[in-house]
């Protein structure tokens, strides 16, 4: 634009709504069609919650309706209801809301008045009622626009707000809900407030005690002693060593919100736990050690929490008003007393959690030269040359497009050079196998280390020591449909589920759908991921069209693969069941079986359906 050409009329305000449709990622992070549990779809549905799970902290309204029917969502609270006179206002104009009052919300899940309003803006429908003091208000929005604005009216119905959305498909694309990822979203609340009643889709969910029922439900293997659970004043925590199982798992929550990402708080509650620790058996653990298979929760209230994005994963660094004291020192100061004195009351507990921290110390030292010599063998092998063609953009980094990036792990050489060519260099790496991965069922960690494709992906995926710097969110096996690929995909789920069991927990592993037909005729061409999708694109091009069968991922030409890999990628999220035991699992699929079982078991196994579940 030249300098003349640069007047008054240059200058554009955008209203509320276009802001919010023009800049999606600002409000609910990235967009997606629902196959991540961090998708845009589930982030509409949690700021619409967070103000009904606002209301009954506040102490109004112990139950809160959930319905989702295909793309209509429908929640409804018997809170104190919108004010009549700013239900508009409320939920069309950025900046408004009662939580910059302190004194009618205090540690507030709501930031900064946002999040309904971004509801609003990026649904295609909107519909609003509040019901207050004998009368209700209803108002409806098309795209963020006001379509029908209703006039008070008597009701006798019980106080509180019903909204009603629809996300928009011009924002989302053919986006589909994923039952276990709402069911997820929704116990968490449970268990966050005890005493609530949340009913989805006439299943009731509620929680007596709290992150002591949080773990129960999620425990899916056997664990070395009973949980330890200990609240005090606005801090809850509970924890646990697994017997048999790697890493870390964590579960935290800041004012009732998932911080998926962590923060100074998660942080804070690790260190206290290696600093308790040692102080009470009087030796100097190797934090590693102390750490290995602990699967625990953390609840912390703060009054107005500073997060480092508007989707609330992550919160930064922060001070406890009125009195200054940091967030690490609270937590620090009731570990150091709940957790030693828990100790010194339960010797038995005591007992069971060192023999498993010695137990982890030698496992350490007896895979340390193990260790040296396979990051020597990285280095040699030139990592970033070899088996990765890496992108510019990682999930550990502070760029916004963090939850964008993706590992394809792909076999053979003809499959991961389609995908390279065509992906998006900036948030797109692919790791290339050179055929088929060690079944590591019932082998030791130290095999990681000493098989150099498992030691290079690891490396590639930055999670040696933990899943905190993981490059990449996203992991998408890539493999053929056909019976080869479908037993790389289990070899690979194996190697996960057995070392890495928080990256499957926490809804980073998927398998990457391809087409299996392309029909086409001079003027179109429609990819088919199914013989029902072939039917209907015959039915719709009519007069005998062109039809290919993909035999394999490297029949697939770069051109052709960008659109399976960009914005209408479709995925199938790697999610365990809640009643599946992890390690009868893994004995059944990947487990010394008759060479006939095997082949029953590859040939019939619907990855999505027995192993996992999909939608």
């Amino acid at each position: 634009m030249s300098a003349e050409n640069y007047n008054d009329d240059s200058i554009r305000s955008l209203e509320w709504d276009e802001h919010i449709r023009l800049r999606p990622g600002m409000y609910i992070g990235k967009l997606g069609d629902g196959a991540s549990q961090d998708d845009g779809i589930y982030v509409l549905i949690k700021e619409v919650l967070d103000n009904s799970i606002d209301e009954y902290v506040m102490g109004f309204g112990r139950t809160i309706d959930v319905t989702i029917k295909e793309q209509k969502v429908t929640i409804r609270d018997y809170g104190r209801g919108i004010p009549l006179g700013k239900v508009i206002d409320c939920v069309s104009k950025i900046n408004t809301g009662a939580k910059y009052d302190s004194n009618v919300f205090k540690k507030s899940v709501g930031l900064n008045g946002v999040g309904t309003k971004a509801v609003n803006a990026l649904s295609s429908f909107f519909k609003v009622s509040s019901i207050r003091e004998g009368k209700t208000k209803v108002v409806e929005f098309n795209h963020g626009k006001l379509a029908i604005e209703n006039p008070e009216e008597s009701s006798e119905a019980r106080t509180g707000t019903l909204i009603n959305f629809i996300p928009d498909e011009t924002i989302f694309g053919k986006y589909h809900f994923i039952s276990e990822y709402i069911e997820k979203l929704l116990w968490n609340y449970a268990f966050l407030n005890t005493g609530l009643t949340i009913n989805f889709n006439g299943e009731k969910i509620n929680s007596q005690n709290g992150l002591l029922d949080l773990l129960t439900r999620n425990i899916d293997g056997e664990i070395l002693y009973p949980i330890i659970h200990i609240k005090e004043d606005d801090l809850e925590f509970a924890i646990t060593h697994f017997e048999n199982q790697y890493g870390e798992v964590y579960y935290s929550f800041v004012n009732g919100q998932h911080t998926t990402q962590g923060g100074t708080h998660q942080a804070a509650f690790r260190e206290a736990l290696v600093k308790t620790i040692r102080e009470f058996y009087k030796k100097d653990f190797d934090p590693s050690d102390i750490r290995t298979s602990i699967i625990a929760a953390l609840s912390i209230k703060i009054q107005e929490p500073v997060f480092e994005s508007q989707t609330k994963t992550k919160l930064g660094s922060q001070l406890i008003e009125p009195d200054g004291q940091t967030v690490r020192n609270y937590i620090f100061d009731i570990v150091k007393r709940k957790l030693d004195n828990f100790l010194h009351m339960n010797p038995a507990v005591a007992d069971s959690m060192l023999k498993k921290i010695t137990q982890s110390e030698k496992e350490r030292k007896e895979m340390a030269n193990i260790k040296k010599i396979a990051k020597d063998s990285v280095k040699k092998a030139s990592l970033f040359n070899k088996k990765l063609r890496d992108c510019r953009i990682h999930y550990n980094s502070s760029d916004e497009r963090g939850l964008e990036t993706t590992l394809f792990i792909t076999e053979g050489d003809s499959a991961s050079g389609s995908i390279t060519k065509s992906r998006d260099v900036n948030t797109q790496a692919v790791f290339s196998l050179k055929g088929k991965p060690l079944n590591c069922h019932g082998l030791s960690k130290k095999i990681v280390y000493e098989n150099e494709e498992f030691n290079l992906l690891q490396s590639a995926l930055n999670i040696e020591e933990d899943i905190d710097n993981l490059r990449y969110n996203n992991i998408v096996i890539a493999t053929d449909a056909d019976v080869d690929g479908m037993h790389i995909r289990l070899l690979l789920m194996t190697f996960f589920l057995q070392f890495f069991p928080d990256l499957v927990k926490n809804g980073h592993i998927y398998i990457l759908q391809t087409p299996l037909f392309r029909v086409r005729n001079k003027s179109k061409t429609i990819y088919c991921y199914s013989e029902e999708e072939r039917k209907s694109a015959m039915e719709e091009l009519g007069a005998k069209p062109e039809i290919t069968r993909f035999k394999g991922l490297g029949e697939i030409s770069p051109d052709e693969f960008k659109h399976f890999i960009g914005a209408s990628i479709r995925l199938d999220p790697v999610i365990l069941r809640r009643d599946s035991n992890l390690h009868e699992l893994l004995s059944f699929y990947m487990g010394k079986n008759t060479p006939e079982r095997q082949n029953f078991i590859i040939e019939n196994l619907r990855v999505e359906v027995d192993l996992v579940e999909s939608e």
